[in-house]
């Protein structure tokens, strides 16, 4: 009885230090800023400001395919395979556009303008601005899918249409958790639209 409550314990602290580092990683996280123009019942409108992307195209339509390529991509990119071998600091969220060619994006952190970003080792990923936009964006909280985002790209043309707002296409996926975040895990699916 004594051992089970010694490992008990021990999982107990270990569970609190890596929740505790979760959120500290989460904090510490640039997160793109927005303006909120309208909340609608089940979706909002946002305003972003420009920003600069890292940015690569695949071959792929599948989320799985396109999050774990891509992924693996970008990080590399950020955690050193750059011509200094320098580390950028990680953004949120990863956005994703999935289509026939899909992309993957990471936001540049804030305070860096293109000629500060060294050169990619890895000849795919090239740099992109987007100008202020305004967005339609659907919430959804657990672990992404392809039939979850099909549902929630629907739901969210739906609720457009009974607003009567007009959107441009090319819907993106926003997903803001780090992999070993597993609680109140937060995803978006967002849309350009035409504002008045």
């Amino acid at each position: 009885m004594k051992s089970f409550l010694i490992t008990a314990g021990i999982i107990l602290v270990l569970g609190a230090i890596f929740l505790a580092f979760v959120k500290k990683s989460i904090n510490d996280t640039e997160e793109q800023a927005y303006t909120v123009l309208r909340n609608y019942e089940g979706f909002e409108i946002r305003q972003y400001a420009p920003a600069l992307y890292s940015s690569v195209k695949l071959n792929a339509s599948n989320y799985k395919d396109v999050s774990s390529v891509g992924f693996r991509t970008l990080a590399g990119y950020i955690f050193g395979g750059n011509e200094t071998q320098e580390k950028i600091a990680m953004t949120s969220p990863v956005t994703m556009e999935l289509e026939d060619t899909s992309k993957m994006m990471f936001m540049v952190p804030s305070h860096m303008k293109r000629e500060d970003l060294p050169t990619p080792n890895n000849s795919s990923i090239y740099f992109e601005e987007y100008p202020t936009r305004i967005v339609a964006a659907i919430t959804f909280g657990g672990w992404v899918n392809d039939d979850k985002l099909q549902k929630y790209t629907h739901q969210l043309v739906e609720l457009l249409q009974q607003e009567g707002i007009e959107h441009l296409g090319n819907f993106a996926y926003l997903g803001y958790n780090p992999p070993y975040d597993v609680v109140n895990r937060r995803n978006e699916v967002i849309v350009e639209v035409v504002w008045k």
